[in-house]
């Protein structure tokens, strides 16, 4: 799954990394996080009046007959289910959006005790910007709410967490916007090979912690092949 992540990278190199084939409204501020978790406002590409954007939607949808059953938003969609299912086929065919991230952050379940869960940093080997599959349903103001695709972790990846979110390289990413186009978004997806990861401090688990720790796990980051967590 996916359920917490960073966006540490400047708009500016989000967008040169992505190369948009169209201009984009970036209506805004920008500012670093270091610790996004749902529920929040989060920038991601999607397309709202006949434009690209690159503006804040909510991260968790919950369409009016799933509210009326009292059940809580959605964060993420099974890329294996989401394009014929009632909750998200629509948005399949005309919602289809880019969350761009920097990291993201993962737990493994303790083999001895479940109930202990130790979480990971994962980024691109190559340290380039991220940009995961999404699917967004707008509000009147477009601002809307969007849900993160996952797909089935591979190779190492799948010793962490059994789910990823479907992070694509920027030419597909390019394309899963594109809804003249049939999505490929599996097919073309990246894989464990293309991801390094490491163990962090279960304090990345507190949301309140989107602060100066985690920037200095950043600084570190961008400045070696190899990085100490601070905590």
């Amino acid at each position: 799954m996916c359920g917490r992540f960073a966006q540490f990278h400047n708009r500016d190199e989000f967008l040169a990394a992505l190369a948009p084939d169209t201009p984009v409204n970036t209506a805004g501020d920008w500012h670093a996080r270091y610790n996004v978790a749902p529920g929040t406002p989060v920038l991601v590409f999607h397309h709202y009046d006949g434009q690209l954007q690159l503006t804040p939607v909510n991260w968790g949808y919950a369409p009016a007959w799933w509210r009326e059953q009292g059940k809580p938003p959605l964060i993420n969609a099974r890329v294996e289910t989401a394009e014929h299912s009632r909750m998200f086929s629509t948005l399949w065919k005309h919602g289809r959006a880019l969350v761009p991230a920097s990291v993201w952050y993962e737990w493994k379940k303790s083999p001895d005790n479940p109930r202990l869960k130790q979480p990971y940093f994962i980024r691109g080997a190559d340290r380039q910007p991220l940009f995961f599959a999404a699917l967004y349903a707008a509000d009147s103001d477009g601002s809307g709410s969007f849900v993160i695709i996952t797909a089935a972790s591979h190779a190492g990846l799948a010793d962490i967490h059994d789910r990823r979110p479907l992070a694509l390289p920027p030419a597909a990413a390019r394309d899963w916007l594109d809804t003249s186009l049939v999505p490929q978004a599996d097919v073309y997806s990246l894989q464990a090979e293309d991801f390094s990861w490491q163990p962090v401090s279960p304090a990345v688990g507190a949301v309140r912690n989107d602060n100066t720790l985690i920037k200095r796990l950043i600084a570190s980051y961008r400045a070696a092949s190899t990085f100490t967590y601070p905590y």
